[in-house]
């Protein structure tokens, strides 16, 4: 169904975030992340999300990860869900980069395994299982230098595509989209600060209704590294 059939609301979001890759050895590392996701910018709850997972390193510009999340989401907004429900998911990431004189590319395949407390419908013991796959890109581009680095400001702009299959729902193939524009600053060789805004259309369960959520973004990137020549 086209966009303008849908019943679309605007509503305003904040999702505060820390993610690290902690460097294991040298070709494994650690997953971590948590987004304090907030509606109406920071008022009330939307979502928490917590992932962990292993990442194994193919070579300088691939990566694959094997990992866990674990999900709580919120009643929020004008077409709220109508209860508090847990997800747990396993997600697989595959990650390809590449660079080109200034421009930084980044390629990220993500399937996803969900299992939904009652279908995120009504609060049971019962968990309905169903299947995502999700694919990103974005481009960094330093601001004022050659090359990305330490004491180095950036524009990072992604876009990133949502797509259902397999059982359990029959309406909403396309489960979200992300648009994502932001500055950034990389303040050492293992972090950098980020503020920007995303533009989440959401399409619901049904088919008709739909969500157009302006979110603010504030992001800490730090990895750590755990290696002997740490």
């Amino acid at each position: 169904m086209a966009e303008a059939q849908k019943q679309i609301v605007n509503q305003n979001h904040g999702w505060y975030m820390y993610f690290g890759n902690h460097r294991l050895s040298e070709k494994f590392s650690l997953h971590t992340e948590y987004q304090w996701r907030r509606s109406d910018w920071i008022i009330t709850w939307q979502q928490s999300l917590l992932r962990l997972g292993v990442d194994y390193r193919l070579s300088d510009n691939a990566l694959i990860t094997l990992g866990y999340g674990h999900i709580v989401t919120w009643p929020y907004g004008e077409q709220p869900v109508p209860v508090k429900f847990t997800e747990h998911r396993v997600w697989q990431n595959f990650i390809l980069t590449q660079r080109q004189g200034r421009f930084y590319f980044h390629h990220r395949f993500r399937p996803e395994q969900r299992w939904l407390q009652g279908n995120g419908t009504n609060l049971t013991d019962k968990y309905v299982y169903r299947n995502r796959i999700r694919y990103r890109f974005m481009v960094n581009l330093p601001v004022g230098k050659k090359a990305m680095g330490p004491k180095t400001w950036f524009v990072s702009l992604y876009d990133e595509i949502f797509i259902q299959f397999g059982r359990n729902f029959d309406r909403n193939y396309l489960d979200q989209n992300r648009l994502y524009g932001a500055i950034g600053y990389q303040f050492s060789s293992r972090g950098n600060l980020q503020a920007g805004y995303m533009q989440q259309f959401i399409v619901k369960a049904d088919g008709l209704k739909a969500e157009r959520n302006h979110t603010l973004q504030l992001a800490l990137t730090y990895n750590f590294n755990f290696t002997r020549s740490n």
